[in-house]
């Protein structure tokens, strides 16, 4: 089995989050990049797949050459070998364009994305990609095993979880639940020193549109001071959460 994992690279959660050019670019001064967490998810299983079932495990991701820290951390918590296709990420059907274009080279049975990246949270790439390389989809995953060439996949949805019967090949769109946090790998120094040896495949874009734009970002409104009210003033508190807080 051949298993693609879609990488992002995104900030650091911890990062703090600045905006240039009219509030219309996002300002990667001081950031720090990381795996985008869903995709870590899927990438976790997809190691379970190469130690369980023999399976063979690719990275991808769109991006410049500032992404490939992040693509040789995949490597070294154990994917085989990585491509970065050398384009920036315009938007969710570009980077659809360009995977779809990984996957039909590579004859992969399995794509695993993340549901959504942290960044723009955007949630249209597994779907698209699916659609693109007419598979079938399951997303918001929580669950997934492989048997020959069936899946039995488990996804979150309203109120509780949906349990699905499909075949390969797949794309599924990931979250947390596909493996247990306790599970997520930290690269080893043996890890870090093979990734240094495995191929990282710097492929050309293929033509494709970009069909949104970003017109502009927003920060949250900062929020307000802390109102300290003494336990003996009900009255007080009372005011407070009926008037301004407007919760009763």
């Amino acid at each position: 089995m051949k298993i693609l994992v879609c990488i992002s690279n995104v900030p650091d959660t911890t990062s703090k989050i600045n905006f240039t050019e009219g509030d219309t670019k996002f300002d990667t001064n001081g950031v720090q990049f990381v795996i985008n967490p869903n995709d870590e998810f899927g990438l976790t299983r997809a190691m379970w797949f190469k130690e369980k079932q023999g399976a063979t495990v690719h990275v991808a991701t769109v991006g410049g050459a500032q992404t490939e820290p992040t693509i040789r951390k995949a490597l070294a918590i154990g994917a085989d070998e990585a491509i970065r296709v050398n384009a920036e990420p315009k938007d969710g059907f570009f980077v659809a364009k360009q995977l779809a274009e990984v996957v039909k080279n590579g004859g992969y049975d399995l794509v695993i994305a993340g549901r959504e990246s942290i960044d723009y949270n955007g949630g249209m790439v597994p779907g698209m990609l699916a659609t693109l390389l007419d598979m079938n989809f399951v997303n918001t995953c929580i669950g997934l095993e492989i048997d020959g060439t069936q899946a039995t996949a488990l996804r979150e949805i309203d109120g509780g979880k949906e349990k699905l019967s499909t075949s390969l090949p797949l794309v599924i769109g990931g979250q947390k639940g596909l493996v247990e946090e306790s599970d997520l790998r930290i690269p080893n120094m043996r890890g870090i020193m093979m990734a240094r040896q495995k191929a990282l495949n710097v492929v050309e874009p293929v033509d494709a549109p970009q069909l949104t734009k970003d017109e502009k970002f927003d920060k949250p409104a900062p929020k307000g001071a802390v109102k300290l009210v003494s336990p003996d003033n009900v009255g007080e508190l009372v005011d407070l959460l009926h008037n301004e807080a407007k919760v009763i």
